[in-house]
């Protein structure tokens, strides 16, 4: 809590302080917390306006604008690879990307519970800034609310993203066409298990780490081939099985997926093994799942792969003519298995 004696401002005590309710109750507490936290380490020309809003410049004749909102409630805050900070970024980031979209703007809306410390909020703004600044996307406008100790989980994260589509550019998962490809840009399932070994402590002969990345580079990438893509996801929760169900469903056909072909990496599969899980189900945070015109696939993965965040890149399956609008997977053994949706939430809190 600031200290405040004949107009001082004690500064905030960013080693031991902890989140009280005066930061957020509109006052000079909650005016220090935005000033010396946020906006020292999120601050740029639109932030510093200080408005309610932020007054942001049309995009070019033509164009369109793209939006998307996600909340992240991931438990525990930090995991190997990443944490809630970055992963608010990216995974924001990434569903204005997936859209065909060039992301140009986040916001921000942060649930603080009293009590929580002041040196983890510091890192996981920190972290925010650092991920947005790589991505080229800053946080523009946003709001802080603290609720009673006990009713939260130490921080909740809102973003929403706005990007520019170009015009005549149409993707979405009613596009999906019998005969087009299936890829996906690399390994599958390291975001959900990185975080599910440190909930449960679990620990492996290799470090697992999670994927969380922004994608909007690589989707420049693929976009510059030319190639005929229908539809591109980000398969987060309920993993890729999830993601291709609803593309299946939304354009009227089956998938059939060749199970030799989906890139796992060891580890992850011994994990998924030990868990019980399937690593089709398990939540990625730095992939994505393209579907293309055949005939463009070969060249479409050849991009992908001189891509830092593609070197994976791999056909997985088709598009197929299916009345029941299955997925299917073709298994190493030479068998075949429907890949359904979840039916319950084996992962909760993950992203």
């Amino acid at each position: 809590m600031a200290e405040i004696n004949r107009g001082y401002v004690r500064p905030l005590d960013l080693k031991n302080g902890r989140i009280d309710l005066t930061h957020g109750s509109g006052g000079r507490a909650m005016a220090q917390l935005v000033r010396e936290l946020f906006a020292r380490h999120l601050g740029n020309e639109y932030l510093g306006q200080g408005n309610d809003g932020a007054v942001l410049p049309l995009p070019p004749a033509g164009a369109r604008l793209v939006m998307s909102t996600d909340c992240h409630v991931v438990a525990p805050l930090f995991f190997p690879g990443g944490d809630i900070g970055c992963l608010s970024v990216h995974g924001t980031v990434n569903d204005v990307a997936m859209m065909g979209a060039t992301p140009l703007y986040l916001a921000a809306g942060f649930i603080l519970e009293e009590g929580f410390a002041l040196a983890e909020l510091a890192r996981i703004v920190e972290s925010m800034a650092a991920a947005a600044s790589a991505a080229g996307v800053p946080v523009v406008t946003g709001d802080t609310k603290v609720v009673e100790r006990g009713k939260a989980d130490g921080v909740f994260i809102a973003t929403t993203g706005v990007g520019v589509l170009r015009e005549g550019l149409e993707l979405g998962g009613a596009l999906a066409r019998p005969g087009d490809a299936v890829i996906v840009s690399g390994s599958i399932g390291d975001h959900g298990v990185a975080v599910m070994s440190r909930r449960e402590n679990l620990t492996f002969d290799a470090p697992v780490e999670s994927d969380t990345a922004a994608l909007h580079g690589l989707v420049a990438e693929m976009m510059a081939t030319g190639a005929r893509l229908r539809c591109l996801r980000d398969p987060t929760r309920g993993g890729v099985a999830a993601t291709l169900n609803e593309i299946a469903a939304q354009s009227g056909v089956g998938i059939m997926l060749r199970e030799k072909a989906i890139p796992v990496k060891p580890v992850v599969a011994a994990a998924c093994e030990l868990l019980g899980l399937d690593p089709l189900d398990v939540a990625n945070e730095g992939k994505l799942l393209a579907i293309c015109d055949a005939a463009d696939a070969p060249r479409l993965v050849e991009a992908m792969r001189a891509h830092p965040l593609g070197v994976q890149a791999a056909v997985i399956g088709e598009v197929i003519a299916d009345d029941h609008h299955f997925v299917q997977l073709e298994t190493a053994f030479g068998g075949r298995r429907i890949v359904d949706w979840l039916a319950s939430d084996p992962l909760p809190r993950i992203c």
